[in-house]
Order: C-alpha cells, then sequence, then structure tokens
C-alpha cells in the first residue's frame, strides 16, 4: 500500500473576511475532490483570512500513480487561479 501526503499553503489576495476565505477554500477543496478523488481538507491557519492550509491524502498501490496525482492535484490547485501558492510539500510512504 502507497500513501501520499500533501498540504499546499495558498496565499487568498483580496479576501477581508473568514466567510470569503471559507468560499474560496470550499470551492478548491470541492473541486480537488472531485476530480482526482482524494482526500482534501483545510487543516490550518484557520483563523487567517488570507492563508490556507489544505491537506491532500491518496491511497493506492503504486507510488509512480500516486506521485503522478499529486503532481496533478498541485499543477491544478495552481491553475484555478483563486489565490497564489506560496508553500507545498508531498510526501509519499510504502506501508
Amino acid at each position: 500500500m502507497v500513501t501520499g501526503l500533501g498540504i499546499i499553503v495558498i496565499h487568498i489576495d483580496g479576501c477581508r473576511s473568514l466567510k470569503e476565505k471559507r468560499a474560496v477554500v470550499r470551492s478548491i477543496t470541492d473541486r480537488l475532490r472531485n476530480s482526482f478523488n482524494a482526500s482534501v481538507a483545510e487543516v490550518g491557519s484557520n483563523d487567517l483570512h488570507q492563508r490556507a492550509e489544505i491537506g491532500i491524502a491518496l491511497v493506492g498501490n503504486d507510488s509512480r500513480v500516486i506521485n503522478s496525482k499529486m503532481d496533478k492535484i498541485f499543477n491544478m490547485a495552481d491553475s484555478m487561479g483563486q489565490g497564489r501558492i506560496i508553500d507545498s510539500s508531498m510526501e509519499i510512504f510504502t506501508v
């Protein structure tokens, strides 16, 4: 079993409230979840209205497939244009 874990830190320009942030984060997480069948959730910076930390988890049986999907998820999150990715990290674990 192979597990891929990733975190994307996004700066949301022009966001003035936590309510606006929730709408943007929900849009990003829903699109990623639906496009890649991945577990996606906001995992940090909950009280900061211009910063979001989004966690992603994938499970499979081939590390190359998991790595490829994680790259595609990161690229899609970047291409959405709803925020600027300021940091990202990914780890692949074989169990």
